[in-house]
């Protein structure tokens, strides 16, 4: 990903000891804005620097005449002074600050930090950092994505995930990048000391997921057309406390999109051509290969269509529509049943 390598170039500098006048950390998923704050703060003055130097508030506690007044003294005893506003989407008077930003310090290093937010593109803040200093914007994975991050995200720590650890993993933190990072770091505490493969056993012990009861495996059953499994696999779903019928139908409607795309390219006869069925079989580690061409064998093109439409009135249900007195783990027994139908 783009934002993955600027932000790896950012902390690279920051530990260096270079720094721009101003930051614009922005988007929907916090993740790396967090981390290029984290590393500016821990990198930019020294401990004995930071009692003078170092000004960290909070958007909802400041206004833009505060922060700039902030950013336009000189440090003391040091080369330079580090002015951080946390949650600045918070700020009523965040523009004002494209003030300050036209003209920077340059003995200055202003961090603005918005969390699950992003500056209006067409506004002077936006506009003037982009000139003067640096933006982050980072937007959220898709669902597709997910896989392939932990995948990598777990190489450059020297770790080489399995397939179905990474499902197992992608299933328990979805696409939120900060909790499959603690999630992580929680693994690796509780690995015997050099261990490099990670398996699914160890997801399930250290993330609290269960591969036998996962949706992960329902899929799976369904690809292969196991009625038996796949319906008892619902009913245990359906039973966990944590069991939402929105997540599951997602990842229902997901693995059927692809396998409906994937039974379009065999209907046109290009089911051969690897490059084009990797691209319909987006994020898929060729691992899962086999799953997929089973499941378009069960589901051809005319079927994965009823399915996908099946998928979307139980959306429907599973968001509270019309459905009675039905419990959420019942409507995904009664969903299952209906596709195994079809």
């Amino acid at each position: 990903m783009e934002t993955d390598r600027q932000v790896r170039s950012l902390i690279e500098e920051a530990k260096a000891g270079s720094f721009k006048p101003v930051y614009l950390l922005m988007g929907e998923e916090p993740y790396y804005p967090d981390l290029v704050c984290d590393a500016i703060i821990d990198n930019c003055l020294q401990e004995w620097e930071k009692d003078f130097n170092e000004t960290i508030c909070y958007g909802a506690d400041v206004d833009a005449e505060t922060v700039i007044t902030a950013a336009r003294r000189f440090p003391m005893m040091a080369d330079r002074q580090l002015v951080v506003v946390k949650e600045a989407q918070q700020m009523k008077s965040l523009e004002e600050l494209a003030l300050y930003c036209q003209k920077p310090l340059d003995s200055t290093v202003l961090v603005i930090l918005m969390h699950g937010a992003s500056a209006d593109k067409r506004k002077a803040l936006y506009k003037t950092v982009l000139k003067q200093g640096v933006i982050v914007e980072s937007l959220p994975l898709r669902d597709y994505e997910a896989a392939q991050w932990v995948t990598a995200y777990y190489s450059e720590r020297g770790l080489n995930i399995h397939p179905e650890a990474t499902q197992l993993l992608v299933e328990a933190a979805g696409t939120d990048l900060g909790k499959i990072a603690v999630e992580t770091d929680k693994l690796l505490k509780n690995l015997p000391e050099g261990v490099k493969d990670i398996t699914p056993e160890d997801i399930e012990r250290n993330v609290g997921v269960s591969r036998q009861f996962s949706v992960f495996e329902l899929t799976k059953a369904l690809a292969f057309r196991d009625p038996g499994k796949a319906v008892r696999l619902a009913g245990r779903i359906g039973q966990d406390a944590k069991f939402a019928m929105p997540m599951a139908v997602s990842a229902l409607f997901m693995f059927f999109n692809r396998v409906l795309k994937y039974g379009a390219l065999i209907q046109s006869g290009r089911g051969g051509d690897r490059d084009a069925k990797a691209k319909v079989l987006q994020g898929v580690n060729p691992y899962f290969y086999k799953e997929y061409d089973s499941a378009v064998r069960n589901f051809p093109v005319p079927k994965a269509m009823r399915v996908i439409s099946l998928l979307s009135d139980y959306d429907y249900k599973g968001k509270g529509g019309d459905v009675g007195e039905a419990t959420p783990g019942e409507l995904l027994v009664e969903l299952v049943t209906k596709i195994l139908n079809i």
